[in-house]
């Protein structure tokens, strides 16, 4: 019993080394999804390339990863920003790393994520998995705007069924509340007639 525990586990552990791992970015929903075999293990929210400075889309792999990498461009012109838990995607400075959320595009090209993400993805990455970046970050404010609106038009159809289910059930209470009264008036008519009767009968 012992052997094949041990076994089921070195079979578990060789079959998620090998698992097909990707990488996937849509910037007009300013998400990263980290995929094993087609299957989204878990995501996050970014901030890609703003108007000026646009994240390049397209498919990529991960070169370098550096923990505690620092920019050699930014701030300009002597750089030292800090880009931590860096995958470098391109040679020309593209990469995924930590970084501020404003909760839109706001970045010089390179793709921020949260510390929590970053980490996240520093464990389970390694250098040569696919990246596929795609979407355009000008959609972003379309595609939250188009969120928002589903958003509370599934709010607004919750808020009738609630208001329709508050109603319906004070009217079964209504009813309810008829029939009991109902029901006592006519064991009290009953009562009445059963004294009636023993008057009648005591005669």
């Amino acid at each position: 019993m012992k052997k094949l525990y041990i076994l089921l586990i070195l079979l578990f552990t060789t079959a998620s080394l090998n698992a097909a791992k990707s990488i996937s970015i849509d910037l007009s929903k300013q998400r990263l999804y980290a995929k094993e075999n087609g299957r989204v293990v878990f995501s996050g929210s970014i901030s890609s390339g703003n108007s000026s400075h646009n994240t390049p889309t397209g498919r990529f792999r991960i070169l370098e990863k550096d923990r505690f990498h620092l920019s050699t461009k930014y701030p300009e012109p002597h750089g030292g920003a800090k880009m931590y838990y860096m995958h470098r995607l391109t040679n020309r400075g593209i990469a995924i790393h930590a970084g501020y959320l404003p909760g839109y595009p706001a970045s010089h090209g390179c793709i921020r994520v949260s510390t929590s993400t970053a980490k996240k993805l520093w464990r389970w990455s390694h250098t040569g998995i696919k990246v596929n970046v795609y979407g355009h970050a000008s959609n972003f404010r379309y595609v939250k705007k188009r969120a928002k609106k589903r958003h509370l038009a599934k709010k607004s159809k919750l808020k009738k069924r609630k208001h329709y289910a508050k109603k319906r059930y004070n009217k079964r209470k209504h009813i309810a509340k008829k029939a009991k009264k109902r029901y006592r008036r006519y064991t009290k008519n009953r009562r009445d007639a059963y004294e009636v009767v023993e008057i009648y009968d005591s005669w």
